[in-house]
């Protein structure tokens, strides 16, 4: 078969807290197939010191594997890769310096995503590795700094959790210098059974039919067990015990000769095996069949939808416009508005990712969010809304940028926010729109030109239309007064 053109091609990357993992996928009559996988571990986790603050030598370690996988990813194009930050980057101090040499070195942006947003796409990996016979699952994720509970159907997920327990660090803590005694082991077994207690009773409650584990510490536990007991049973509390048993009689994690345990794993594999010891206890687990299908895949899958104009955000924006009783049919006037402005100005004030225009089109959906609590100051209880809940599909940038552009959208401008300038252009598009449409009426609006250079916006209006509607030219003069406060001059004329 020829190969596919390379705009044909998708690829995910996982910036673990243990490894990095690249997926290179083709799209194949609308199917995903894998025709790349390239892993190297880098125990980031292991940078982090009392302070959150990620160690120069794992960072530079860390830019190093991104400059060989942007080699592989060199010729695909920008909107067809996704690379995703997770547990580590999510706790780094310095994240910010850190991503800026990050994404130099791999040639594309790096989003840093939730723990629940993680687990949600751990199972969309997972739903799509194996065979979908319509049980109910829990699916469990150990990573080097988080493990992921999952309990779901088919695609959907009802219940996620993630946990701020991974091999990495429960090894580094509980193995210290890489000793492995019964007090320690039993110890990390304690640490995870307190993670997790909270969530227990929810997990065990929901139900499932069967448990499926995914990624390194689980893969690495079945592939030993299926060595030591020549069998493909899965994982059992048995074979945990069998397990433990052979890391205590090693005592160090340089001693430790398992059958299928690679030597990159071994100084993380106790912590790993602890935790999940601490899961099938606490959770009542039997059995656990893992699985290849993890974040990568799912980011994969992810990606494919939006491609495929089938963007979950979507779908979450409009579940919150129902769940919140926003006037759609308002929120799409302004949507249009915002559009139309930013297409006129886009090349001049360097908004012409695609993104850009989602998160616009999004945040006039959401604007009103914060009316549902209360009319007076509805737009910083919209910006602490989107700011603080769970939003399938959106990485922790995008998440925080909407909740910005809904808390601008009137009133004066927070000055002392520290907003890019992209946000701040895409927040004066939103303001303009939401003023056009003060009236909230279907009737038609003029057609509104603008024009932009740096921090001059210009509005061109039909003759005569302001002085027919001397409530919008007062807003629009008031509007030039907030803009002032942030450098932003707005003057209006009138077109022929």
């Amino acid at each position: 078969m020829a190969d596919a053109p390379e705009d044909a091609q998708l690829a995910a990357l996982d910036l673990g807290s243990n490894s990095f993992h690249l997926v290179v996928a083709h799209q194949v009559n609308g199917r995903i197939q894998i025709v790349d996988r390239i892993k190297e571990t880098v125990r980031l986790a292991e940078g982090l010191d009392d302070k959150n603050r990620l160690s120069d030598l794992v960072a530079e370690r860390s830019l190093a594997c991104l400059e060989r996988f942007g080699q592989r990813l060199k010729n695909l194009h920008r909107a067809n890769v996704r690379a995703v930050g997770t547990n580590t980057l999510r706790r780094a101090s310095n994240v910010t310096a850190f991503l800026e040499s990050a994404e130099d070195a791999l040639g594309f942006p790096i989003e840093i995503i939730s723990g629940r947003e993680e687990a949600r796409l751990i199972y969309l990996g997972v739903a799509h590795s194996i065979e979908d016979n319509f049980d109910r699952r829990l699916v469990v994720d150990i990573g080097g700094g988080s493990t992921e509970l999952i309990v779901g159907h088919g695609f959907e997920t009802d219940l996620t959790e993630s946990l701020h327990m991974g091999c990495v660090g429960m090894s580094r803590t509980c193995f210290e210098d890489g000793r492995i005694r019964a007090t320690d082991y039993k110890d990390a077994v304690n640490r995870a059974r307190q993670e997790l207690t909270p969530v227990a009773t929810a997990f065990v409650e929901a139900g499932w039919d069967t448990a499926i584990g995914a990624s390194g510490t689980i893969l690495a536990v079945q592939e030993v067990l299926a060595q030591l007991q020549h069998t493909h049973a899965g994982i059992t509390a048995d074979g945990i015990k069998q397990i433990r048993k052979q890391l205590l009689d090693a005592g160090h994690a340089d001693k430790v000769s398992l059958p299928g345990l690679s030597a990159d794993r071994s100084a993380v594999f106790p912590g790993g095996v602890a935790i999940l010891d601490a899961i099938f206890q606490t959770l009542e687990v039997d059995t656990m069949q893992a699985t290849n299908g993890a974040l990568r895949e799912g980011v994969i899958q992810d990606l494919l939808g939006r491609v495929q104009h089938q963007d979950i955000r979507e779908n979450t924006v409009l579940d919150l416009c129902s769940r919140y009783h926003i006037d759609q049919k308002h929120g799409r006037r302004v949507r249009d508005l915002a559009i139309s402005l930013l297409a006129q100005v886009a090349v001049a004030w360097k908004l012409t990712d695609p993104n850009d225009a989602l998160l616009l089109s999004w945040a006039a959906d959401l604007h009103e969010i914060g009316m549902d609590i209360s009319h007076s100051q509805y737009h910083k209880h919209g910006g602490y809304l989107l700011n603080n809940m769970d939003l399938p599909g959106f990485s922790r940038s995008d998440q925080s940028q909407l909740a910005n552009l809904v808390r601008t959208h009137r009133r004066k401008f927070p000055v002392d926010e520290g907003y890019s300038e992209k946000t701040t252009r895409l927040a004066v598009l939103l303001r303009l729109a939401v003023l056009f449409h003060r009236n909230r009426t279907s009737s038609p609006l003029p057609h509104v030109a603008m024009a932009a250079e740096n921090r001059h916006v210009n509005l061109m209006l039909p003759t005569d239309w302001l002085e027919g509607h001397p409530l919008t030219r007062l807003d629009i003069a008031q509007e030039a007064d907030y803009l002032s406060s942030i450098g932003i001059e707005l003057l209006t004329a009138e077109s022929a």
